[in-house]
């Protein structure tokens, strides 16, 4: 009885063995490419196509690690940053720039001017091609619409928007501020604002004017998704978060507007970057990907997606929606992105003694 066992058991490891050879065989044959490592920041909802199209058409197989919500894109960047000795991935597409800037500081990318950064404006780029820029979100502010109002008529008031961006304004703000929301800036684009503020308005003006915002009691949330919940659902007012954001309470049918957020008159663009790892052993399919991301076809994809981002470059405007092309204006006004390291390395470390003790 008992050999009869062995028997059965030997039997069924060998069919095992002999059902998984062929794809294993497959899976290291010399003649099938390696798959190219993809680090994406960017929402897989609104990436993982675009991906798969790349692939699907080159034949060139893609591996994707996509980072969380609440750590974007910081999460991934230290990952490149501690596997640097021995680098896994080969492109990084980033969901903003400055942590891209970083990488590059730090010698771990890959210089590439292909035909994709040709049509992408300087102001968007590295003039050395270590990165380059392309379809865009903007900052902007959520707000609710009161039921039974037209659609553009936010609940919260000119003189407040203006009044909490600006800490000369405090005393005109209501005492308690728990009907605004905004993300943690320790990650993603808040912590860009906050380089970008701490870098116009200088250290002790932005640690007073966040300072103020926390006492008075803005609610803070775990990401620009959460802020948005908060102000589709009616729990606050207004809140900051970025376009992509508006865009999904807006499809969700929820009584939402938004206003672009102005720093001297001008608004804050936030690209997505894209990137060759330095050491990739994949350098050719790395180009092709880089050259497919930042062509014309996927900036349309990109902006005729739900998230609706912003083209760069020179595409066929009759094909963008409306709503892309009013804010293709608006990202006429914005700066490319500034050298704002030294300020958001400053600015974070800050940070993290304010939300990280005792963690």
């Amino acid at each position: 009885m008992n050999r009869s066992r062995i028997t059965l058991a030997g039997l069924i490891a060998l069919i095992a063995i002999g059902l998984t050879w062929p794809a294993w065989r497959r899976s290291v044959s010399p003649g099938r490419p390696a798959p190219l490592v993809v680090y994406c920041a960017h929402d897989a909802v609104f990436s993982e196509q675009i991906l798969r199209d790349f692939e699907k058409r080159t034949g060139i197989p893609i591996e994707i690690r996509f980072d969380t919500e609440a750590t974007k894109s910081l999460g991934l960047v230290n990952l490149i940053i501690q596997e640097s000795p021995h680098p896994r991935c080969d492109v990084f597409w980033n969901n903003q720039v400055l942590s891209t800037m970083e990488l590059q500081q730090r010698g771990l990318l890959e210089p590439y001017r292909g035909l994709g950064f040709e049509r992408i404006p300087p102001r968007f780029k590295d003039v050395d091609g270590h990165w380059t820029g392309f379809a865009a979100r903007l900052r902007v502010y959520i707000l609710r619409v009161p039921p039974g109002t037209r659609p553009d008529t936010p609940s919260t008031p000119d003189s407040e928007r203006d009044a909490i961006s600006s800490p000369e304004a405090f005393a005109d703000l209501p005492k308690q501020l728990n009907h605004w929301a905004i993300a943690k800036p320790l990650y993603g684009t808040t912590n860009s604002h906050y380089a970008l503020l701490w870098h116009l308005w200088g250290e002790e003006k932005l640690k007073s004017w966040h300072r103020e915002l926390r006492r008075r009691g803005i609610r803070e949330a775990s990401g620009n998704g959460a802020v948005k919940n908060l102000v589709a659902e009616g729990i606050c007012e207004a809140g900051f978060t970025d376009t992509d954001d508006f865009f999904a309470a807006k499809d969700d049918g929820k009584s939402v507007t938004m206003l672009p957020v102005l720093l001297d008159g001008k608004t804050i663009s936030i690209p997505n970057s894209v990137a060759i790892i330095r050491g990739t052993k994949n350098r050719d399919a790395a180009q092709k990907l880089v050259d497919f991301l930042l062509s014309a076809e996927t900036e349309l994809a990109l902006a005729r997606s739900p998230a609706r981002q912003i083209p760069l470059g020179i595409v066929d405007v009759t094909q963008l929606p409306d709503e892309v092309m009013d804010l293709r204006h608006a990202v006429l006004w914005a700066d490319g992105p500034l050298d704002l390291l030294p300020a958001q390395t400053e600015c974070l470390r800050w940070l993290k003694s304010e939300y990280l003790q005792g963690e």
